[in-house]
């Protein structure tokens, strides 16, 4: 007896892949999700593909590579791979736990070495790729997802007083360096994000909606205008700047999403200053 079935569509596509040396990683995207026998879980299906939610899954190729993922979003894995959740004793231990706890990542990453296929947890939420090259980038708290096993996870401190005390993003950040790819996770979708390239130029943001800088980006907080008399008649009041030349990712909708969580609709048709929706 032989079994046959009736070809179907591809529910699935890869939005984004960047293929390493010894391994690769895609951002799945599933166009379509139907499967649910419940009721109710299939009416909110309905609403999230009527305003273009996507489910996503990321999924990591190792070929004789290793890869390291946040704890717990590891959903399954295929091939000769073997995970490693050791911390290097108590001094290894220490370091991770202090790293994470001024980042707000996991303590433990689990690294996975081998040759096979890892896939993540499927989610709605939003992924973003990133190539270093030998460089390093700075991310807002919680952003990591999972990099190649080349790329270090460390902290970044603040490095001047003003973005210290009045960025808003606290006094760490996460630091990724080396060679290889990361996934991060971005608040908004990544048709969304605009990745300003600055070549010796400044980039003033009221509010906290910039993500990532990468390159020799100088960041600081100041005043919009030169005087506080200038700054309280603007409305602006002080400014996130990055200067120097490297990336920097913006997502300018974020904090209308915000907004959108706890005002009402007729409230958003008036403009207002980002600063103060955070």
């Amino acid at each position: 007896m032989t079994l046959s079935h009736t070809p179907t569509t591809d529910v699935r596509r890869v939005s984004e892949r960047i293929q390493g040396a010894q391994s690769a990683v895609e951002i799945i995207e599933y166009t379509q999700i139907a499967g649910s026998d419940n009721l109710e879980v299939a009416a909110k299906l309905f609403f999230a593909n009527q305003v273009g939610m996507r489910l996503k899954q990321v999924r990591v190729v190792l070929q004789n590579g290793a890869a390291q993922l946040e704890s717990g979003v590891m959903q399954f894995m295929k091939g000769n791979i073997e995970a490693d959740t050791t911390v290097g004793g108590l001094g290894g231990l220490a370091k991770k736990m202090l790293t994470n706890a001024l980042t707000q990542e996991a303590t433990f990453r689990p690294r996975y070495r081998g040759t096979g296929e890892i896939y993540c947890e499927p989610t709605f939420g939003h992924f973003m790729l990133i190539a270093l090259d030998n460089e390093e980038a700075v991310l807002d708290k919680g952003m990591f997802y999972a990099s190649e096993g080349s790329v270090d996870v460390g902290v970044a401190m603040q490095s001047n007083l003003s973005s210290l005390m009045l960025g808003g993003e606290g006094f760490f950040q996460t630091r990724i360096s080396g060679r290889g790819w990361a996934v991060v996770n971005v608040p908004v979708p990544a048709s969304e994000v605009i990745r300003y390239t600055l070549n010796n130029e400044k980039l003033s943001v009221d509010g906290t909606i910039a993500l990532l800088r990468k390159g020799k980006i100088e960041y600081r907080v100041e005043k919009s205008n030169k005087s506080l008399l200038g700054s309280a008649i603007s409305g602006d009041g002080l400014l996130q700047t990055f200067t120097g030349t490297g990336e920097v990712w913006v997502a300018p909708t974020q904090s209308f999403y915000n907004r959108l969580r706890y005002e009402s609709v007729q409230s958003l048709v008036r403009t207002t200053g980002t600063s103060n929706n955070q």
